[in-house]
């Protein structure tokens, strides 16, 4: 099938994108064909954030936002930020935090829902928008390496690779430029920085894991428009992460804890982090009487400024999170996700309607530069380095104070800081750390794994082949396991990494096992194992969890 744009994923970035093609071909009395295609079963489904959203973006794409009905519900009417430890807290005056990290004219929403009201935006204009199919290879234009488009909708595939009785082998889509918006560590991404070297002269990205639930409360508790982060207990002073918490629409908190991949205890279990924080009184007040309705997790882009790859390919382009723009003190990212894909959309129209087909947009890495996410971006570029090398309290001092003098100054006396180790890298040895008990959940504030797995709706057909490779089956046992107590089975949010032994008092012969049925495809294990030896690979469209105002 042949299209003038093929954009992957149908998230904020790649629906903003196909929204703005079809709008300046509306514009201009032009024809111009675009497919969005999106693994999950349906638009939304899979998109995981917060969420406090900067309307800016939106306001640019659609000035006329409030009256068409975007599900921007609730606007952020109280800002609080507190330090915690063990037993209290302390509240850090808003004044003392420079005006980017206020939530001023922000709003409190569900991404998915939002993303669900793109969807509709974008096939009133005639985008032909595809649910449940998933982009599972690049096409290349051999030998030149020009991205031609994507392989999509291949299923009926059996665990040892051979067809089924419901095969379908998919469909080339080809367009004379591919939009890769797939999130974050998307599997065709990958391929692409590699074999184009996007990455090179720039920082590795970094990443952070955010676990979200979603509580409903009694109506006293609720205080629609509270918008509260927390730094500090329970992750120790070297360990980066904090939480959020929001309270919108029905009687809704949306509570979240993110949890920086570059922690050096391959012991810590970012899940069981958030399950023991919901018990700090001046969490669990806003919590107590109220029920646990969703759960889910997704990896985050934390690199920023000095991690972003280059932008444009041969035949495409990276937009939103595929790039990686968020910027993490505000802990936003959806706005300029929506930016990049309507600067990339901007610049394809620009080049099909000139005739123009499978060249590099350096348009768009040039809008990119002058624009706001850039300048937005360059101005916090130090605020995690600064995290990573000093810890919470002194590195989020100067991170602050550099935030300050960028504001006031446009100006960093740290020039730009380097983010040096992957995250993988990062990980210590096992003989360095001590274990870390978890308290048992008590079922009221805090779960298991598989309980909370159950209520993000994932599920994947069963016979598919797992979309969890490794690269050598015997490092888990025969490496990681010895070296890092073999992590997987505490960095997963859902259960799908296991160590068995055969008699399990006296840990005889383990094997390692993986239940990729439970993965809520957050990528964590793709970004932290410290072999560089998970591969996530895109499972069938359709698979996965499916997130209700999430």
């Amino acid at each position: 099938m042949e299209y003038d744009v093929v954009i992957v994923g149908g998230g904020p970035a790649g629906l903003s994108a196909a929204i703005r093609l079809k709008q300046r071909a509306e514009k201009d009395g032009q024809e111009i064909t675009v497919a969005v295609l999106e693994k999950s079963a349906e638009i939304g489904g899979h998109i995981l954030s917060g969420a406090v959203i900067d309307p800016r973006a939106l306001k640019e794409l659609f000035p006329d936002w409030k009256e068409r009905g975007a599900p921007l519900e609730t606007p952020v009417t109280k800002d609080r930020f507190l330090i915690l430890g063990p037993h209290g807290q302390a509240s850090l005056p808003m004044f003392a935090l420079p005006p980017m990290m206020h939530n001023d004219g922000c709003y409190i929403a569900s991404l998915a829902n939002v993303s669900r009201w793109l969807g509709e935006q974008a096939e009133a204009l005639r985008v032909e928008v595809y649910p449940g199919m998933a982009a599972s290879h690049v096409v290349w234009d051999e030998p030149t390496g020009r991205v031609k488009g994507v392989v999509a909708g291949v299923f009926g595939i059996d665990k040892h690779g051979q067809p089924t009785g419901d095969f379908q082998p998919g469909i080339e889509l080809h367009g004379k430029y591919v939009f890769i918006a797939e999130g974050v560590r998307g599997s065709l991404a990958k391929t692409i920085i590699a074999r184009h070297k996007l990455q090179d002269g720039k920082e590795p990205q970094k990443y952070g894991i955010g676990l979200k639930e979603l509580w409903q409360v009694p109506a006293e508790k609720h205080q629609p428009g509270l918008a509260q982060h927390t730094t500090g207990w329970p992750l120790d002073e070297h360990t980066g992460g904090g939480s959020f918490m929001y309270h919108f629409g029905d009687n809704y908190v949306a509570i979240g804890y993110v949890v920086h991949l570059n922690y050096k205890n391959p012991f810590l279990s970012p899940f069981d982090e958030f399950q023991r924080f919901k018990h700090h009184p001046a969490i669990a007040e806003h919590l107590e009487g109220g029920t646990r309705i969703s759960y889910g997790a997704r990896a985050i882009t934390e690199g920023g400024w000095q991690s972003v790859p280059k932008l444009a390919f041969p035949g495409g382009a990276l937009i939103g999170c595929s790039a990686g723009f968020v910027n993490v003190p505000r802990i936003k990212g959806s706005h300029n996700a929506m930016k990049t894909g309507m600067l990339a959309a901007d610049a394809a129209y620009e080049a099909v309607i000139a005739g123009r087909s499978g060249d590099e947009l350096v348009e768009y890495q040039a809008a990119y530069e002058a624009s706001w996410v850039f300048k937005e971006l360059k101005a916090v570029r130090n605020a995690k380095p600064l995290l990573s090398k000093l810890g919470t309290t002194l590195g989020g001092a100067l991170g602050l104070f550099d935030l300050w003098t960028n504001h006031l100054t446009g100006l960093s006396l740290f020039g730009t800081q380097k983010h040096g180790k992957t995250d993988a890298a990062s990980t210590e040895l096992a003989a360095k750390h001590k274990p870390i008990v978890y308290p048992k959940p008590d079922g009221k504030l805090s779960f298991d794994k598989l309980s909370s797995v159950f209520i993000s709706n994932t599920n994947h057909a069963e016979e598919q082949p797992a979309h969890l490779k490794l690269l050598d089956p015997t490092v888990p046992i025969r490496v990681n396991l010895p070296k890092y107590g073999e992590p997987a089975r505490l960095y997963c949010p859902a259960g799908v990494y296991e160590v068995l032994y055969a008699d399990e008092a006296t840990k005889s012969e383990p094997r390692f096992q993986i239940n990729a049925q439970n993965c809520v495809h957050c990528k964590t294990c793709d970004i932290k194992d410290p072999s560089q030896n998970i591969v996530w690979v895109t499972p069938e469209g359709g698979g996965g969890p499916n997130y209700p105002n999430m």
